[in-house]
């Protein structure tokens, strides 16, 4: 496991601001913390081992497992777990961010699991209030940022591929008018749309990266309408922050380009596809199992980068167009060895106004209340 910090170090007011960027409620002060930077202890608790053999590990998504995107990825997680350590799993399917969160982690804990992972942000509050019941089980939760004694938060600096995806696209377009079909507006999803508009314009300086919320991490249809809005207004090539491969359908079906998410899915529109970034969610899950069983397991908020094998940017598809290899390779080396971040200023937001001087790093509190786009970033951001 990488370096660790201390997390209590976030202040209250973090995640009251992420929280509020996020348009829901915040936390409880005790035992609740926002996430900061790489792998943060949250709490020092004793926790006791638990022998593999006696380990049921429960999943919950919120879509389905055949959607070739977010919770099919965090689902080739849950088969890695299997895999590498024999222990038992289980999972459900289209889990709403609703109360009815809480009914599906009790009945986990009803059927015998004694790990449990929630994977969509707005599982955050449901998971958090359980957690505090059963302090025998140990729970995580993805892409949030609350903590207890004996809950983790856990994420992938997607932001790193999405920048590099970005330098691909804005190769692609031939007009520098991209599309971004956007789930909703949290800071995650800000930040990401960030990022690959920096990767588009570092290659392509005038291009401009249009953005169409849909309020919905999973709607396929939703996601298809927005993309259709986005190539009728002469977007000629699309990225994405939702959970299907309907964007990637739509290019294709207008002779555009497309950039997936969260899985490889060149299968599904092989004459748009040009790569995406990936989330690799078995580094978290194999590495968090075996401190349970090693009796090592600390609260966390594990938060890494490509260097970590966490995230990646998928190879690049024969529709690439020449040169952006040599590009990416150039700025993957960068990014790994710690001599470029994708957040370094100067960066200015779509008004004008300097968010990052020049010279500085957006530091991991800033990401985490992401709430601005970046100059070339056409759309506003509603407010919660």
């Amino acid at each position: 496991m990488k370096k660790k910090i201390i997390a209590m170090l976030l202040s209250a007011g973090m995640a009251l601001s992420m929280w509020a960027c996020s348009g829901g409620t915040p936390a409880a002060a005790t035992g609740s913390t926002a996430s900061g930077a790489t792998s943060v202890a949250a709490a020092v608790v004793e926790h006791k081992a638990i022998p593999k053999d006696k380990i049921k590990v429960g999943f919950l998504y919120v879509g389905v497992i055949g959607d070739e995107g977010y919770s099919y990825q965090h689902d080739q997680g849950r088969l890695e777990l299997e895999k590498e350590l024999g222990v038992k799993t289980m999972y459900l399917e289209n889990v709403p961010e609703t109360s009815d969160c809480e009914k599906s982690i009790r009945d986990l804990i009803d059927q015998g699991c004694n790990v449990i992972y929630a994977t969509s942000f707005g599982h955050m509050q449901w998971i958090d209030n359980v957690a505090k019941e059963y302090p025998d089980v140990y729970f995580g939760h993805a892409t949030g940022y609350m903590t207890e004694s004996n809950m983790s938060n856990y994420f992938g600096r997607i932001e790193q591929p999405r920048y590099l995806s970005g330098i691909v696209a804005g190769m692609a377009s031939k007009n520098g008018k991209l599309g971004y079909v956007a789930a909703m507006p949290t800071a995650e999803v800000i930040r990401g749309i960030n990022a690959f508009t920096l990767g588009v314009r570092s290659v392509n300086p005038k291009a401009t990266v249009e953005v169409k919320w849909i309020n919905s991490w999973y709607d396929p249809s939703l996601e298809k309408s927005a993309a259709v809005e986005l190539l009728n207004s002469g977007c000629d090539v699309l990225a994405q922050h939702c959970d299907t491969t309907a964007p990637q359908v739509a290019a294709q079906e207008k002779g555009a380009f497309a950039v997936g998410y969260n899985a490889s899915t060149l299968s599904a529109a092989p004459k748009a596809y040009l790569t995406a970034p990936l989330f690799h969610w078995g580094v978290f899950y194999v590495q968090d199992v075996k401190n349970i069983i090693a009796g090592t397991w600390k609260s966390q908020s594990y938060w890494e980068g490509m260097k970590s094998g966490m995230v990646s940017l998928d190879k690049l598809s024969a529709n690439c167009p020449a040169g952006a290899q040599a590009k990416v390779d150039e700025m993957t080396k960068k990014i790994e060895d710690g001599s470029f971040d994708v957040f370094t200023g100067e960066i200015k937001d779509n008004t004008g106004a300097v968010r990052v001087k020049a010279g500085e790093k957006m530091s991991d509190a800033d990401q985490l209340a992401c709430n601005w786009f970046a100059e070339g970033v056409i759309g506003t951001i509603p407010k919660s």
